[in-house]
């Protein structure tokens, strides 16, 4: 779904291409994508070479690091047209290749980059440096930057404000103090920017949970889902019955009276002592509300956000503070608004972030809290299973169409439902076990189709917002699937989106900063280009429609580096199907990375090492 996202810019250490099929300032005629990262031993194994005219060699080798030749095969059958430039790309089937080692695939005088097969699980490494962007993320006292936002201990609260228009961020007209101090310090900013929202931490540490739980065993992963779930709980006013959904603002005032978060170009730790008026709330920035205290909470909120508590209880070793998380899972969950809900609530403006389903949020909210009952003997299970099978019923009813993502999180709902009900042998509910199956198998044939007419297998749509995390959204789902049914039948397609999103597309590029030899390497992202450091594990939202860019790219700050240096769109000739990528510094459209986007591909990949 499109997001509103505003001109927050930076810069990356460009990555130069190998000459191994990545794009040059001279076009080539022919290409070979692949996966590179690489694939687990008993993987079905794809690549995909892409030409302008007819395949260079009816034959294709793939060679170790010595160069020697360890498969041959036939380049397969031509799978459509990409865009006019590169109207053939032709099936390169690597499944036979078993060995661990590290290899490239050569066709004629085009060689692949680099990728790896794993002697278990997938090749290590990136799953560790997509936890390693939280770090990056981190705000507050313990951010890896240094101390940033300190003033957050002591924030006001503020009225929603009214913006300018529905598709802006602007102010009209000042802030309203109602409210505080709360102390809201901590957390992670969302993505390019130093902005924090609950609708997507909350989505966030459930993931981070959810990975822990479920198979990863990844260094820091544990350490960053306490640090979101020590910041949500904040979040949370349990005494008062207050969520509070967002710190600081987008853009300031039309009258440019005060600034915003998007209007100024710094480093985090700056803002504390930020001087001026106008820098205001910069320096102290505005807490908002989801309602007022002891009023309902728009459901989506209030289910995605007793997940994460719920979660974390499922994990915690201590029962006493388990049933501590639980009782604070089950009180925001009672705060739900079910009927008259209205335009749901996430972010101000609602276009950051325009959710416009919230069942899937209280399925979920509902199976983890059942999960944790019955983990802790809590006889409040049953009711909570019941609550979470109602709301799967009506979800399947009334709100299906989309897949695994930050605006629907069914696929988890589902998976999990289905084991709560499992373990307590429940029947006569308001769903049954072949719907909730179902359910997902409904998500995974959106992705096939769309695969099935696509020459590199991409479930997710090009040319809309959001199609990496959508891929590896599908990923996922098609796991869950496997592990709820023991049906394998999606294992293929599901790697598939997995090897899309790491480098098996038209462009060439890993959309995970680091992962491979040609990663992204200008990410929309502040920190990262004031610095010099590296987003390593950052996940961005990948290809977008071209119509996006009929104004240019973003804007661009007086002190930004322009990155690439040469202002060079290398990827141009590559723009297709109605969608187009850049890797520049501007590029909000298809660069910025965000926190949702890693956690979901964390979560793919923690299922896809098991």
């Amino acid at each position: 779904m499109k997001r509103l996202i505003p001109a927050v810019l930076a810069l990356a250490t460009l990555t130069t291409g190998l000459a191994t099929g990545t794009p040059s300032h001279a076009a080539a005629s022919a290409y070979i994508r692949v996966d590179q990262v690489g694939f687990a031993a008993a993987e079905a194994k794809h690549a995909y070479l892409m030409t302008a005219g007819a395949e260079p060699t009816g034959r294709f080798t793939v060679v170790d690091r010595r160069g020697r030749t360890v498969l041959t095969g036939t380049i397969g059958r031509d799978l459509g047209a990409w865009n006019t430039r590169y109207p053939h790309v032709h099936d390169l089937d690597l499944t036979r290749l078993r060995t661990p080692g590290a290899y490239r695939v050569k066709a004629g005088a085009v060689i692949s980059p680099e990728f790896e097969v794993a002697s278990a699980g997938l090749p290590a490494g990136t799953a560790r440096k997509v936890v390693g962007f939280f770090g990056l993320q981190r705000d507050g006292a313990r951010a890896d930057g240094g101390p940033s936002h300190l003033n957050d201990r002591t924030a006001s609260v503020y009225a929603w404000p009214r913006f300018t228009g529905p598709d802006t961020d602007q102010i009209k007209g000042g802030l309203t103090r109602i409210g505080g101090p709360v102390d809201v310090e901590g957390g992670w900013f969302d993505a390019g920017d130093y902005l924090k929202f609950t609708h997507i931490l909350s989505y966030v540490d459930t993931l981070l949970w959810a990975a822990e739980r479920d198979g990863a065993h990844v260094r820091h992963l544990r350490a960053e889902a306490v640090h979101g779930l020590r910041y949500l709980d904040k979040m949370w006013d349990e005494k008062t019955r207050t969520l509070y959904i967002q710190i600081g603002i987008g853009a300031g005032d039309k009258a440019g009276t005060y600034y915003g978060d998007h209007d100024v170009w710094r480093l985090p730790q700056a803002d504390d002592g930020a001087t001026g008026r106008r820098h205001r709330f910069i320096r102290n920035r505005p807490v908002f509300r989801a309602a007022a205290p002891g009023k309902p909470i728009s459901p989506n909120l209030a289910g995605r956000t007793a997940a994460a508590f719920a979660l974390a209880a499922q994990r915690e070793p201590s029962r006493e503070r388990a049933r501590e998380l639980l009782d604070k899972a089950a009180s925001v969950y009672a705060m739900a608004r079910t009927t008259d809900v209205g335009r749901l609530v996430t972010s101000l403006p609602h276009a950051f972030y325009p959710e416009s389903v919230w069942r899937d949020d209280m399925e979920l909210g509902g199976a983890q809290l059942a999960l944790a009952a019955q983990r802790l003997g809590d006889p409040r299970a049953g009711r909570w299973l019941a609550r979470a099978a109602r709301w799967a019923a009506e979800y399947l009813d009334k709100e299906t169409g989309d897949t695994f993502n930050l605006y629907d999180v069914s696929a988890l709902a589902h998976a999990d439902l289905l084991k709560a009900m499992r373990r307590a042998g429940a029947s006569g509910l308001a769903v049954s076990e072949p719907d909730l199956v179902a359910g997902l198998r409904a998500q995974l044939e959106i992705g096939a189709r769309r695969a099935a007419a696509d020459p590199f297998r991409a479930g997710a749509e090009y040319d809309d917002f959001d199609s990496v995390p959508h891929a590896f959204g599908l990923a996922a789902t098609s796991r869950l699937y496997r592990s709820v049914t023991g049906d394998r039948s999606y294992d293929a397609f599901g790697t598939g989106q997995r090897n899309w999103a790491l480098g098996a597309n038209p462009w060439g590029v890993s959309f995970v900063a680091g992962a491979g030899e040609n990663s992204i390497a200008c990410p929309h992202h502040q920190i990262a280009g004031i610095t010099g450091r590296p987003a390593v594990g950052a996940v961005v939202n990948g290809p977008n429609s071209a119509g996006l860019f009929g104004d240019g790219l973003g804007g661009r700050f007086d002190e930004m580096t322009p990155c690439p240096r040469d202002k060079t769109d290398r990827y141009k000739r590559f723009t297709g199907r109605g969608s187009r990528f850049v890797d520049d510094v501007r590029s909000w459209q298809t660069s910025e990375p965000a926190d949702d986007f890693a956690a979901v591909a964390l979560y793919a990949l923690t299922l896809m090492s098991r």
